[in-house]
Order: C-alpha cells, then sequence, then structure tokens
C-alpha cells in the first residue's frame, strides 16, 4: 500500500495515518507485518524518525523527521506547548457547551511490560473540547428508545497516553469503537448498522512552525470511507471538520 504523504521537504514529511496501522514494530504485536514507518521508509526511499506517536486505532496526521538531528529539534516542540493538535471524534450522548477538561491522569502501565512497575502519580492532563453537530437516532441502545450522538472537536494541551479517550470517558461521552475506555453497547449498534468496525477518532489537524524554515505550517488529514459514511448517515457536513 501507498501512504498519503500531507507533506514533505528536506526535513520533515506527514502521512494520514490509517487507522488500524502500526506506527512501528512492536514485541507486543509480533504478529503484525506492515507499520507506518516501513511503509513510508520504502515509499519515499529513506530512514524516517517519528517525532509523536497515534495509538493503532486512531487515524489522522503523522509527522516525521527525516533525520536524527531534525528529530532531536522538533522533540522541545512536542514536549511543550508550541505544537497544537486538533481531533475530531463521534461520542455517545450529546455535549451542550465548549469547555476545558483539566483532569490529570495516572499513567497507564502495560500489563505485560510493565508488570513490576510502581504506580504512578496523576500527571496533569488537559483537553478542550467543543460540540460541532448532534443526532438522535430511532435506533435503541439498552432501556433508552432512541440514542444520541455528538461531533466533538477536541484539541489537547498535553499529550498523556489515550488523553482524549480517558477523557471523554470521564465525562460519559465515549468515542464510539473505544474497546477499552468506550462504551460497548453503542459500539456494537455502530458496527450492526452503520459498517463502523474502527474508533471514530481522528487527528485532523497539526499547526508548528518548522524548525529551519521557520514557516507557519498547517497540516490537515482528510477523513476515510467509514468516516464518510457515518457523517453521511448523520447528515453531517464533512465542512463541520475543517480539513480544506
Amino acid at each position: 500500500m501507498e501512504l498519503d504523504i500531507l507533506f514533505q521537504d528536506e526535513y520533515l514529511v506527514a502521512v494520514n495515518k490509517p487507522s488500524g496501522m502500526l506506527v512501528h514494530r512492536s514485541w507486543l504485536d509480533r504478529h503484525e507485518t506492515v507499520f507506518v514507518m516501513q511503509t513510508l521508509r520504502d515509499q519515499i526511499g529513506q530512514h524516517v524518525f517519528p517525532l509523536h506517536r497515534l495509538d493503532r486505532p486512531t487515524s489522522g496526521v503523522l509527522l516525521f523527521g527525516l533525520s536524527s538531528e531534525i528529530a532531536s529539534q522538533m522533540m522541545p516542540v512536542f514536549s511543550g506547548r508550541d505544537i497544537h493538535k486538533t481531533y475530531h471524534a463521534v461520542v455517545r450522548g450529546w455535549i451542550k457547551d465548549a469547555a476545558v477538561l483539566d483532569y490529570p491522569l495516572k499513567k497507564e502501565l502495560d500489563k505485560i511490560a510493565d508488570k513490576n512497575a510502581a504506580e504512578q502519580e496523576a500527571q496533569d492532563a488537559v483537553t478542550a473540547y467543543s460540540p460541532l453537530a448532534t443526532i438522535e437516532t430511532n435506533i435503541p441502545v439498552g432501556r433508552y428508545a432512541t440514542s444520541r450522538y455528538c461531533l466533538v472537536e477536541m484539541k489537547p494541551e498535553t499529550g498523556r497516553k489515550h488523553q482524549l479517550r480517558r477523557h471523554m470517558h470521564h465525562l460519559n461521552h465515549h468515542i464510539i469503537g473505544d474497546v477499552n475506555h468506550g462504551d460497548g453497547r453503542h459500539n456494537r449498534m455502530f458496527r450492526e448498522n452503520y459498517d463502523c468496525h474502527r474508533l471514530m477518532l481522528h487527528a485532523s489537524r497539526l499547526q508548528f512552525v518548522h524548525p529551519i524554515t521557520k514557516q507557519a505550517l498547517d497540516i490537515r488529514a482528510s477523513i476515510d470511507e467509514t468516516w464518510l459514511r457515518v457523517m453521511s448517515k448523520f447528515n453531517w457536513s464533512t465542512e463541520l471538520l475543517n480539513l480544506k
């Protein structure tokens, strides 16, 4: 397969990562054979260095350096607040107002890799979020005759593991398709009625100043067929995502 390259110069390259694709090899997923890093390396004919990560089920903008030196220069940008990330998600329930959630999160430990690690203290975690559209369907889930969903835009100000999924879980607005922090009943309804078999979380936009050229970059990633199908079923305009 070929990845959709969103931006490339002699220093950086950004791709639209498909949902379900691992960024790099992991001993926890030894059976996997396709990875973004190797695919992109073969596609452009040179090594790439990941500057951040997206969870396997999350799609969207993923940025790489084209040398270890550039990667070193970009790391402080990602560790600070000089980079602006925008995500979109479909969540259960209606979010009425835009707000900022400041809710510290403990580091999630892997059951195998971190089985001997001591429990961590909660770290600062801040997410700004705002509703873009809502829908009430006539498909019952649980004890309710109808089901409500919301298209939400999220801008994390920190980068904790699974921050957006865990923050939406905290608000009781679980992201559709989230098997770890979501609601299985709603996930099942989306699979059965909308052929939706993925996490409905998309890294739509990445904004930062290029470390070498000092150019202001605004990299945006289009949504896939599953997203388009759900948006169409709910009569939500893709213009709400502001991806052009």
